[in-house]
């Protein structure tokens, strides 16, 4: 299993969202710092989530990603606001590992498009859930679309890999919805990143334990609540 640092970027800083509620927001300042200091723990991978770009539908926090990707030497993942093959294009240039796609992931024609230009390794599909049901635009408009229904026709169109969130667990230190993420990962046999909520140790793993791909770790790092590299160096394969 991977373990995924996170780093949520809001007007260029660092920051966490309670619930995925841009009010509710709790700044930790330079991205390139919190990026270093985590490499430094040993992490291989680091998830980017451009907030301001899932809510507008364009990348806004280019500028704080480029400054990662030239100053640190490690492989990034970034999501939020990506909406057609150009940004797909120009951002697996700049250097990123691959990108995640959110809202614009309901267009299954552009997803399968996607990933026939420029690979299933290059791919990644975010599922943000909130009671079972996809959620879209940062987290701001709720759909009728059920999350495994989704995830299998995902799964048909050449997708390897999800990142799963529940909303309502998301910034809270509740722990992951281990029963949902579950359910994804028996019922579609995909790669499932688990995300959203997790504070401790167990956490990790339950998520290894029910054959997760890896877990996205944030406001449990910034809180101190787990040790990152204590739990890259138990966990991660």
């Amino acid at each position: 299993m991977r373990i995924y640092p996170a780093i949520d970027l809001h007007n260029g800083e660092a920051v966490r969202l309670y619930k995925g509620d841009y009010d509710l927001v709790t700044g930790y300042g330079d991205p390139v710092l919190s990026a270093k200091k985590f490499k430094e723990m040993g992490a291989s991978f680091i998830h980017l989530v451009d907030l301001d770009g899932a809510k507008e539908g364009k990348s806004k926090n280019l500028e704080a990603v480029k400054r990662i990707i030239k100053e640190v030497d490690i492989d990034l993942e970034l999501g939020g606001g990506i909406r057609t093959k150009e940004q797909i294009k120009n951002l697996l240039d700049l250097g990123l590992k691959r990108v995640i796609l959110g809202s614009i992931a309901l267009n299954l024609e552009f997803v399968k498009d996607a990933i026939n230009t420029f690979g299933s390794d290059k791919i990644v599909i975010g599922i943000d859930c909130k009671n079972k049901k996809v959620a879209t635009h940062g987290w701001l408009e709720n759909t009728d679309i059920d999350y495994i229904e989704f995830a299998l026709k995902l799964k048909e169109i050449g997708v390897k890999t999800i990142i799963f969130t529940d909303i309502s667990k998301d910034g809270t230190l509740e722990g992951i919805n281990l029963e949902q993420t579950k359910e994804l990962v028996n019922k579609t046999n995909l790669d499932i990143v688990a995300s959203g909520g997790a504070k401790s140790e167990l956490d990790v793993k339950k998520a290894k334990e029910i054959g997760c791909e890896g877990i996205i770790l944030g406001k449990s790092i910034y809180s101190n609540q787990i040790n990152l590299s204590e739990i890259i160096k138990k966990y991660e394969d």
